[in-house]
């Protein structure tokens, strides 16, 4: 998890092709990933992750292009409570310590499979044993933080952009087919409606 985005305005960039649903294995779906126009920004998506379990994930997205390379920023856009209005929370000022997070996925290729890397906080770790300087962090319960600048992530990523440390986890999804209604069966023009 990182403090700082990703991106700059001029590192963003929006792809139709990404739109959609997308799911681990098309014939038995535990997994999707349904990307949407966000209402808010241009160049931005919404996407709403749910697991095997019906469990669900909203979060907001910007497609990041760095040099020849493509990478999600992925924070959370929606307070984790049932409530959403903050007046009526039993715990309101509780609201104003919870920060979105980034985090980052490396995207190999969106066509024809959406083919991507995140990180693995325990691989990570082995990283920053090897190098604490490699990446300003801090721990937090045994969690990782990064805290550099949007500069200083732009060049960590790119530089270990193809490091299994960095971005190890495979996740290769299939664009859900979207079934085309049945066409109704011609009409005969002369026909005369029944009651009638």
């Amino acid at each position: 998890m990182s403090l700082h985005p990703l991106y700059t305005e001029e590192d963003v960039v929006f792809e139709e092709k990404l739109l959609g649903t997308w799911v681990d294995d098309p014939d038995d779906p535990k997994t999707t990933w349904e990307f949407s126009h966000a209402e808010a920004e241009e160049k931005a998506y919404k996407l709403i992750y749910s697991d095997g379990e019906g469990k669900k994930g909203s979060f907001g997205v910007h497609l990041v292009k760095l040099g020849n390379r493509l990478f999600l920023d992925v924070f959370p856009d929606q307070f984790p409570s049932e409530q959403q209005d903050w007046e009526k929370m039993n715990w309101a000022y509780n609201y104003f310590f919870f920060e979105s997070a980034h985090t980052f996925i490396k995207i190999d290729s969106i066509e024809p499979q959406l083919k991507m890397r995140r990180t693995v906080s325990d691989d990570m770790k082995e990283l920053l044993k090897e190098d604490p300087n490699v990446i300003k962090h801090e721990l937090v319960e045994d969690k990782i933080i990064l805290t550099a600048s949007t500069k200083e992530l732009q060049v960590f990523v790119l530089k270990y952009a193809y490091d299994i440390r960095v971005f190890p986890a495979k996740i290769i999804l299939n664009r859900k087919e979207t079934k085309s209604p049945q066409p109704s069966p011609e009409k005969d023009p002369n026909e005369v409606p029944k009651g009638k």
